[in-house]
């Protein structure tokens, strides 16, 4: 008879589980042991619960699979904390095991004793403590079946002595279903949408996630329209490519014509997208399309709201949706963001050979060059995440894997280890600010003793250039944003990790080929301009007083040479007539 940690491993097996991340101890060691006699599945060992998580977010974003992170009772599950929420919040299926101290303890106040039902509720949609053995196998192929529904996490707190326990029941057979039907709005939506569209002069869509199925039927849409696209963050991997009517981006990452382009349409089609920051959106004339209804109106004032998947939804409209004449508006956006494009994204990729401390956004266009067309890059939250917004092209076939939603610092390399475990043969970079990589630098540990392929390209400002960034703008000088310089190469190397140290811009094409090409891992440390800042598309007055009081405030502490500095590195942003 098996016990109740081996039953629960067989139901992850019956669920396509390949490995769980964790780091072994205390009530978890039965369930460990049970992995250790299973065939075809592993122990990933990281040296953080936390990166556990992330690992596990980043390996269900890139398969479409259930992915598992565990934590031992007290500290050990309550570390998964931040990668849950950010694995729930970007709706991979992610299933963690929260150990729990032993049963008949709990509530005395015992040693390591939380209450990880309640701690793990507000990022999970499914949280439920296994108290008994009778209760498998249902309650975690429940667990199992919510993940994979709802695309989100499910947590199981299960206590060490219940795991060692015989389980009175069968495992049996189970065949979890992995795939969602298909969303089709009510016709009367759909009518209310072609009627929009035709009635509209100039039509603006504006893309998130939710068209990573329907490229080509954006684009016939966007045709039928002469529509310029734009995208949201999370969008931007499934929409940019092939498409000669993207304006860019928009939000505090944002480039090109898309705020432009939107502000100035008659109609505005939010396209699978719960894009968070409403001061970006014109609040007005505002359609929005998504397949889960709790979105549609949450961020703008809408006009119409249609609930449908959104290839489904534009395969019933677009034979309602008449051909557009007037490509003027479209032609006037395009040329905008050419020249912005031109003027502002593409000002420190041209011309750089003299200028040290490295332009960051001239490593990032370089490896956008060099990398595989199938590449996966993970990237940090912060500067990292602006510079692969910006200068990463997609094609269809890249993944660009971050947290973007939750925001968390320190994801980029805990999602390479996911990612390269998930993806084996493809190409995995992790663009890493040093400020990230610092907080979760043992993982660099687990990269090596995997002999993961992962690629870390450090960008080493010895700065948190984001902060520093919001600090001005708010009217604050900089403040605790900077550090001592370290020297990261040599930590990688002191791990066992091939490395180098980048510091003149002439190197860097020839640095990052050497990276790429190095079998196995290999950390790059590039030596990046702690003043290179990241400009918003709009800039509001309120932020230039905000920047000028700032300013003002460093000059009367003595502090006119920084701002010179600043200045000088960020006079390319400033877009010129």
């Amino acid at each position: 008879m098996a016990t109740v940690a081996e039953q629960f491993i067989e139901v992850l097996r019956q669920a396509g589980v390949e490995r769980v991340y964790g780091v072994v101890g205390d009530s978890l060691n039965p369930v460990v042991d049970a992995i250790r006699r299973t065939p075809g599945i592993e122990w990933a060992h990281v040296r953080n619960e936390e990166a556990g998580a992330f690992a596990a977010a980043a390996e269900a974003q890139i398969t479409g699979r259930l992915a598992v992170c565990a934590g031992s009772c007290g500290p050990g599950n309550t570390h998964l904390i931040q990668g849950l929420y950010d694995a729930h919040r970007s709706g991979a299926p992610v299933l963690a095991l929260a150990s729990h101290i032993p049963s008949p303890e709990i509530g005395t106040g015992f040693f390591q004793e939380t209450h990880p039902e309640r701690l793990f509720t507000e990022c999970s949609g499914f949280c439920e403590m296994i108290s008994t053995a009778e209760q498998m196998p249902r309650v975690l192929r429940v667990a199992v079946q919510q993940a994979l529904g709802d695309g989100g996490v499910s947590v199981v707190v299960l206590p060490g002595d219940v795991a060692g326990e015989q389980a009175p029941n069968e495992t049996g057979h189970h065949r979890f279903v992995t795939r969602t039907g298909t969303l089709v709005p009510p016709p009367e939506q759909v009518e209310e949408l072609a009627a929009a569209l035709n009635t509209a002069q100039k039509v603006m869509l504006f893309c998130g996630a939710g068209v990573r199925d329907a490229h080509a039927e954006v684009m016939e849409l966007a045709g039928r329209t002469f529509a310029p696209v734009g995208h949201a963050l999370r969008g931007k991997e499934w929409i940019q490519y092939d498409n000669p009517y993207d304006v860019g981006m928009s939000g505090l990452l944002g480039y090109g014509a898309c705020y432009e382009a939107m502000h100035e349409a008659d109609l505005v089609v939010l396209l699978g997208t719960d894009f968070p920051y409403p001061d970006f959106l014109p609040g007005r004339k505002t359609v929005q399309i998504d397949r889960n209804p709790a979105h549609l109106g949450r961020r703008t004032p809408i006009e119409l709201g249609v609930n449908g998947d959104i290839g489904a939804t534009l395969r019933a409209v677009l034979p309602s949706v008449r051909q557009k004449s007037d490509r003027r508006y479209l032609d006037r956006m395009l040329n905008r963001h050419l020249r912005t494009l031109d003027q502002v994204v593409e000002a420190y990729t041209r011309n750089i050979e003299r200028h040290v401390p490295i332009h960051p956004e001239y490593v990032a266009d370089v490896l956008d060059e060099l990398a595989d067309d199938d590449a996966i890059f993970t990237v940090d939250t912060g500067m990292c995440n602006v510079w692969a917004a910006r200068y990463l092209t997609p094609n269809g076939r890249r993944r660009v894997i971050g947290s973007f939603w939750h925001g968390s610092m320190a994801n980029a390399l805990p999602h390479a280890i996911g990612a390269a475990f998930a993806a084996p043969g493809r190409q995995v970079v992790s663009l890493s600010g040093d400020g990230g990589l610092s907080m979760l630098l043992g993982e660099l540990l687990t990269v090596r003793m995997h002999d993961l392929p992962v690629k870390v390209v450090l960008f080493n400002n010895s700065s948190l250039g984001m902060v520093k960034l919001e600090m001005l703008v708010d009217g604050f000088p900089d403040f605790g944003t900077d550090s001592a310089p370290v020297d990261y190469a040599a930590v990688a190397a002191a791990m066992g990790i091939p490395s180098a140290t980048v510091e003149k811009p002439t190197e860097v094409q020839q640095a990052l080929a050497t990276a790429l090409a190095t079998p196995g891992p290999y950390l790059l440390n590039v030596i990046t301009d702690p003043d290179a800042l990241s400009m918003p598309p709009r800039v509001t007055q309120a932020q230039v007083r905000g920047f000028a009081l700032a300013a003002g405030k460093v000059v009367l502490n003595g502090g006119v040479g920084r701002m010179i500095n600043l200045a000088r590195a960020n006079l390319r942003h400033i877009p010129r007539p």
